[in-house]
């Protein structure tokens, strides 16, 4: 699956942080995601969990064409959520775990994928089937010393931390082996959005 994982490595290739915009409405979506894109953030995710997030998603998506931005779609656990997505407009999807009919189903309708994965067996699975991004979660709570653990057996895989991230506490995820962090409320906070711009100029 070259193409799925060529497509993340040029999504981070410049920026190893991702937003998470979860449980706004449209409009507070769209504000933040402008706010991220402002400090140099290009990829947004949009969780799914409801159909008030997927107007949520919808709305950010149209934002981002406007500005050639790409927006994905979160919490992805089912095939029929693949389809929401991709009828809402998501350039990719991202999930807590790794199911591989998820997977299959999202790549298929061409939007590369992001697993959430939490053990070496996790890891080992996802490389089988092909893929070299992972997400990692939840990040605070495995530690910055997973990932350092992590990318001895698996020195190719690459990782998205995920989960309790802020741009405080991202450089040290980033200096034990995360290769790209995804944070949430920190876009609300301007002193952290002032730190993510420095952080996204320095890998």
């Amino acid at each position: 699956m070259e193409t799925v994982n060529d497509w993340f490595d040029d999504a981070f290739s410049s920026r190893p942080v991702m937003a998470i915009l979860r449980g706004f409405s449209p409009a507070r979506s769209v504000a933040l995601a402008q706010r991220g894109w402002d400090a140099g953030l290009t990829c947004i995710e949009v969780p799914v969990q409801s159909a008030a997030a997927v107007d949520a998603l919808a709305a950010v998506v149209s934002a981002g064409a406007e500005r050639g931005m790409t927006v994905g779609a979160g919490t992805v656990v089912t095939p029929d959520l693949v389809r929401t997505a991709q009828q809402a407009g998501a350039a990719f999807t991202v999930a807590p775990g790794f199911d591989p009919a998820v997977a299959r189903a999202s790549i298929d309708a061409g939007m590369p994928h992001l697993p959430g994965v939490a053990t070496g067996t996790d890891v080992q699975a996802a490389a089988a089937f092909g893929l070299g991004w992972v997400k990692a979660f939840p990040a605070s709570v495995l530690g910055a010393d997973w990932f350092a653990a992590m990318k001895g057996p698996f020195p190719a895989m690459r990782f998205v931390a995920t989960g309790g991230m802020n741009a405080r506490n991202a450089p040290d995820y980033l200096a034990a082996g995360a290769d790209v962090v995804a944070v949430g409320s920190a876009l609300e906070d301007d002193t952290q959005i002032d730190l993510l711009k420095d952080l996204s100029l320095t890998r």
